[in-house]
């Protein structure tokens, strides 16, 4: 079942600084998020890099024995670590390295004291199109899945920031592939593609997609109502965009009001998703429900027993196995097993008669091979 989960292996991320404790404090702020190590030994760098080649170089303007103009040049020149996703750093914003880097390609620059925030998205990016470029090996219709919704969901984190509404049809027409995928048996590679992609919303949300679209085929829907649930799962969780950076990756548990603005992802999502005419009442459903539970522990409204139609109950499901199947800042993904074992246990929060459909569906999915 380990398609069904996260890579729990973080992207690698290389510092390169003459100045060590400089290496050091970045080091330690970036190293909730990825795999760091750092150098301010330009050669150990290199052969560490050779040993292991990174996902993303982080280099300073000053670096030492070497020059930075030998080190890149290193870099760029060696197969092994020419895909890499480079960022320099210099500690004058009018120094001619900017420019120099930027014939080089080198786009991504940092003046010091570097933001935070703005350094672990520039990381986050490039490990992210690394993942991307890897698709091209893929099998066309589920490479097509992957291309279509990360394109639709990049646009839709701009749109949400932007206050404007939500092209429906545009995202349902991503999401088509993905339906294909699921019919046709093959859609093994869609999760696996994804799973070492280090946007986490998406992630999340594509996975999201996945299961309910999986699930509501194991169950016998089928046509556009399919095709529903893969966009209700893709944007069900779209007002995260709008939660500050520290509380929705935050490396330790969320504590009072953190907690009070996480949940209101909910409400965020809602006011998005209202500002689009004519969207299908199961959208809604799926964003606005999939944290409530069975005995009205649930939020935003506590919905209990009843008031929680199937569609919710389904939601409900795939999210919590979304959820601890995933990698975090703060965790580890949990194994597909283990994660259905404790929601067996949470009688009175989820349906166990879905859950036994869901569990169903995922084994039978295992054992079954893909179609050619």
């Amino acid at each position: 079942m380990q398609i069904f989960s996260s890579s729990p292996r973080k992207s690698s991320v290389v510092l390169v600084d003459a100045n060590l404790l400089f290496v050091e404090s970045l080091k330690a702020a970036l190293s909730p998020y990825f795999e760091v190590k750092g150098f301010s030994d330009t050669g150990r760098a290199m052969a560490a890099m050779i040993d292991s080649p990174p996902d993303v170089i982080v280099v300073n303007e000053r670096v030492s024995p070497w020059g930075v103009f030998k080190l890149i040049g290193e870099i760029q020149n060696r197969p092994i670590l020419n895909r890499a996703g480079l960022i320099c750093v210099s500690e004058n914003a009018l120094s001619n390295f900017f420019p120099l880097m930027r014939d080089k390609g080198i786009t991504d620059a940092f003046e010091k004291p570097i933001p935070l925030k703005e350094l672990i998205a520039a990381i986050t990016r490039l490990s992210g199109q690394r993942v991307e470029a890897s698709w091209q090996k893929i099998e066309p219709v589920q490479r097509s899945a992957l291309v279509k919704t990360v394109s639709a969901f990049n646009s839709i984190t701009d749109l949400v920031i932007q206050g404007a509404s939500l092209p429906y049809g545009q995202v349902r027409d991503s999401c088509e592939p993905l339906v294909a995928a699921v019919r046709n048996n093959q859609y093994k590679d869609i999760l696996t593609g994804v799973q070492r992609h280090d946007n986490y919303s998406y992630v999340h949300s594509l996975r999201v997609a996945t299961f309910l679209s999986l699930f509501g085929h194991k169950i016998g829907i089928k046509g556009e109502d399919l095709g529903v649930l893969a966009t209700g799962g893709l944007v069900h969780d779209i007002g995260k965009m709008t939660i500050p950076f520290e509380v929705l990756n935050k490396p330790g548990k969320l504590e009072g009001a953190e907690w009070d603005i996480m949940k209101s992802h909910v409400s965020r999502t809602l006011d998005f998703l209202n500002k689009t005419p004519d969207i299908p009442h199961a959208v809604i459903v799926i964003a606005s429900q999939h944290h409530e539970k069975l005995n009205g522990t649930g939020y935003p409204n506590g919905l209990s027993g009843n008031q929680l139609n199937d569609l919710a109950r389904m939601a409900t499901i795939v999210d919590i196995f979304g959820a601890l199947t995933d990698r975090r800042v703060y965790k580890d993904p949990m194994t597909p097993e283990n994660a259905l074992a404790l929601m067996a246990k949470m009688s009175d929060e989820v349906d166990q008669h879905f859950l036994a459909l869901f569990s169903e569906m995922l084994l039978e999915a295992t054992s079954l091979p893909e179609a050619a």
